[in-house]
């Protein structure tokens, strides 16, 4: 009598394992991916990472503060070229800590004890020399809210001279707005009204005066 031969079967499903591991981590390496890619966006779904062209986020930086300066412009007629010429050199196109942490873009100090105030270290020009001193500076709330009070200095003057600032919110041209900054005292830097028509030409900051 013939001996049957046995067949060999295996469980049922015992050879689709394999298949089912393998969905399972290329699932898992999937769901990975897109979470990483999630970590590169902001709420927006725009890339976080830093800008490497420095054009590129000055230009950013610009046109951040154009429409406000544009607004003070018409409520007050100074000049949108001198206010955008004076935040990029006194904050270093908003990277300074004064502008990054505490929103003064123009090194606005304060001398009331009822401001919200900060002090830092600064350099003034002073008996032919560069020194370093403490000074408490103002903290704004934001960019806008100082680009405002920046302009009513001008508006307003100072207790002993309300009309110090008069012409440059007069001026037609940024030139004459610089050298009237540099009289009234603006700054201590021998050399500060040159220094702002010189990022306002670089820049063509002039642009925004029309």
């Amino acid at each position: 009598m013939a001996k049957r031969k046995r067949k060999n079967y295996a469980p049922v499903g015992l050879n689709k394992i394999p298949i089912f591991l393998s969905m399972i981590i290329i699932g898992i390496g999937i769901f990975v991916f897109m979470l990483s890619l999630k970590g590169l966006t902001g709420p927006n779904n725009e890339v976080t990472a830093p800008i490497e062209d420095p054009n590129l986020a000055n230009e950013e930086f610009i046109n951040q503060l154009v429409p406000v300066a544009k607004e003070l412009h018409q409520a007050y007629g100074i000049l949108p070229s001198i206010i955008l010429g004076q935040a990029i050199l006194e904050s270093d196109w908003g990277r300074s800590e004064l502008s990054a942490k505490y929103n003064n873009l123009f090194g606005i100090k304060s001398f009331s004890p009822h401001d919200d105030s900060v002090k830092l270290k600064t350099k003034e020009f002073k008996d032919g020399k560069w020194i370093e001193i403490n000074a408490n500076f103002k903290v704004y709330a934001s960019w806008g809210d100082c680009m405002r009070d920046h302009t009513l200095l001008f508006v307003n003057g100072v207790d002993w001279d309300p009309y110090l600032y008069q012409g440059v919110l007069l001026a037609s041209d940024y030139t004459t707005a610089a050298n009237a900054l540099q009289s009234a005292g603006y700054a201590t830097d021998p050399n500060y009204a040159s220094k702002i028509i010189s990022v306002i030409e670089k820049n063509k900051l002039y642009q925004y005066d029309k």
